[in-house]
C-alpha cells in the first residue's frame, strides 16, 4: 500500500472544505427554490409560460409588418363602440351574483343593467384598487382558495387547483375552514385541466378528483355551487376531452356528473402538438385540433360560433338547464403582434355585446335563453407577459386606456337604461 505524502494530506483538507461548502450551497439553493415555488403558487395571477404565445415565425412577422405599415400611413381612428343587435328574446331576466336562481332587479338611480354579469380576474388588492378607481364589476377570480376574500360588493369565486395527484396549492383543512366562513360560495374545481402548463390532468383522473372535491364540499355545505374547471376554449377537441370526463364519471360512479355551473374559457388559440397555443389535452392521442392563426385570436365571429356549439353540446349531454360562466376571456397576444388598444378594445366591446344578447333554444331558460350568464375578463393587472388586456396600472393607481373603454361601455349601458 502506498504511504500518504504530506502533499496528499494538504490536498485532503481543502477538498473536504470545498465539498462541505458545495453541499451547503446546494441546500441553500434548494431551500430558496422551494420558497420561490411557494411564492409563485401564492401569487394572484396564474403563471402561464411562453408556449401559449407564438414565436416570431415568418407568418407572425408578416402580420406585424402589415399592421405597422398600415398604421404608418393612416391616423388610427378612435375606438367606436358597436351597438348590440336587438335581443332575440322579448324578455331577459337578470341573474343574481351568487345563485343560479334568478331574481328580478329593480331599476333605480345609478343602476347599470347587467353589471351583475361582469367579472374580472387578478389579485384582490389590484382588483379592489381598480374598483375604487372607477372600474365597476361584480365578480372576482384569482385562481386560489382564499380564506381572507372580503371584497366589499364584489362576489369572490373560490378555486381549488388540481393536478394528476389530486388537489394542490391548498389542503382539505383549509378548504373546510373556508367553507365554514363563506357558505354558499361558488367553487371552481381546477383551471384548464386540459392544458399541459396549467393543471395538466388526464380526463379520467379529472373525473375522480372532481368527485372527491364535490363530495367533500357538498357534505359540508349543500348550498355551495360546484363549477367544472374551464377548458381553454370551446372547440371540438376540448369537447372531446370533456366527453371523456363525463363518460368516465358515469361509468365509475353510476350517475351523471353533478355540475351546478358549467364553465369554459373563451380564447381562440392553436391546437397542435408542440406548437404555440394550447397544444393537445393530456391523455389524448390527437396531434392537431383547430389550427387557428394569430389573426383568429381576435375574431369574435369564430368565438361566437364555438360558444353556440358548446352550448348545444351541453344540451346534448343533458346540461342545458345549467348556467354557463366564462371564467377567462380576453386578448393574450402582445401589442406588437398587431393587438393595440383599439383592436383589443373593439374585441372587448364586441364580445360583451355578444355575451349580453346571444340567445337561442339551447340557452339557459331562466335567463331568457341567453347562452352566457357571467364572464371574467383576463386580466385586471399583470406585470408579466400578458400586458395587452390589463384594465388597471397598479403601480400608478390609474385605469389603462382599455380600462377606460370598460368604464365607457358600462356608462353607455347605464345611459340606455335611464
Amino acid at each position: 500500500m502506498k504511504a500518504k505524502s504530506r502533499s496528499d494530506e494538504r490536498w485532503h483538507l481543502p477538498a473536504f472544505t470545498l465539498f462541505v461548502s458545495g453541499l451547503f450551497t446546494i441546500l441553500i439553493l434548494s431551500y430558496l427554490g422551494q420558497s420561490t415555488t411557494n411564492f409563485l403558487f401564492n401569487q394572484s395571477v396564474t403563471m402561464t409560460p411562453q408556449p401559449l404565445l407564438p414565436t416570431r415565425t415568418a407568418s407572425a412577422a408578416a402580420v406585424v409588418e402589415t399592421r405597422q405599415a398600415a398604421s404608418a400611413t393612416a391616423t388610427p381612428e378612435a375606438l367606436k363602440r358597436v351597438e348590440p343587435s336587438p335581443t332575440p328574446m322579448s324578455t331577459v331576466v337578470p341573474l343574481p351574483t351568487s345563485t343560479a336562481v334568478p331574481e328580478p332587479l329593480v331599476l333605480g338611480p345609478g343602476f347599470i343593467p347587467d353589471l351583475e354579469r361582469f367579472g374580472t380576474t387578478g389579485g384582490i388588492p389590484e382588483a379592489m384598487a381598480a374598483y375604487h378607481a372607477g372600474l365597476r364589476f361584480s365578480h372576482l377570480l384569482n385562481w386560489h382558495v382564499m380564506y381572507e376574500a372580503a371584497t366589499e360588493d364584489v362576489t369572490f369565486w373560490q378555486m381549488i387547483r388540481v393536478n394528476e395527484q389530486g388537489i394542490r396549492d391548498t389542503n382539505w383543512e383549509g378548504i373546510e375552514r373556508t367553507i365554514e366562513k363563506y357558505p354558499g360560495s361558488n367553487w371552481f374545481v381546477g383551471n384548464e385541466p386540459d392544458v399541459k402548463w396549467q393543471d395538466n390532468v388526464t380526463p379520467e383522473r379529472y373525473a375522480e378528483i372532481y368527485h372527491e372535491v364535490y363530495s367533500f364540499i357538498k357534505t359540508r355545505d349543500p348550498g355551495a355551487k360546484l363549477v367544472i374547471g374551464g377548458v381553454a376554449q370551446p372547440t371540438p377537441l376540448r369537447r372531446d376531452y370533456l366527453d371523456i370526463v363525463l363518460d368516465t364519471y358515469q361509468e365509475r360512479y353510476e350517475t351523471p356528473m353533478p355540475i351546478d355551473i358549467w364553465n369554459v374559457h373563451a380564447f381562440t388559440l392553436r391546437e397542435e402538438l408542440d406548437s404555440w397555443g394550447v397544444d393537445i389535452p393530456p391523455g389524448m392521442e390527437e396531434r392537431a385540433g383547430s389550427l387557428y392563426e394569430i389573426e383568429d385570436h381576435k375574431d369574435v365571429s369564430l368565438l361566437r360560433q364555438n360558444l353556440i356549439e358548446f352550448r348545444a353540446w351541453m344540451d346534448e349531454r343533458g346540461y342545458g338547464d345549467k348556467p354557463l360562466v366564462i371564467s377567462e376571456v380576453g386578448i393574450l397576444m402582445p401589442e406588437d403582434y398587431g393587438f393595440d388598444v383599439n383592436v383589443t378594445g373593439q374585441f372587448m366591446t364586441d364580445t360583451f355585446d355578444m355575451f349580453l344578447t346571444e340567445a337561442n333554444e339551447t340557452g339557459y331558460e331562466p335567463d331568457g335563453n341567453r347562452l352566457i350568464q357571467w364572464w371574467f375578463w383576463f386580466v385586471v393587472y399583470d406585470d408579466g407577459p400578458f400586458q395587452t388586456g390589463i384594465l388597471f396600472d397598479y403601480p400608478s393607481n390609474q385605469l389603462t386606456p382599455l380600462g377606460e373603454i370598460w368604464v365607457d361601455y358600462l356608462e353607455n349601458l347605464e345611459a340606455g337604461a335611464g
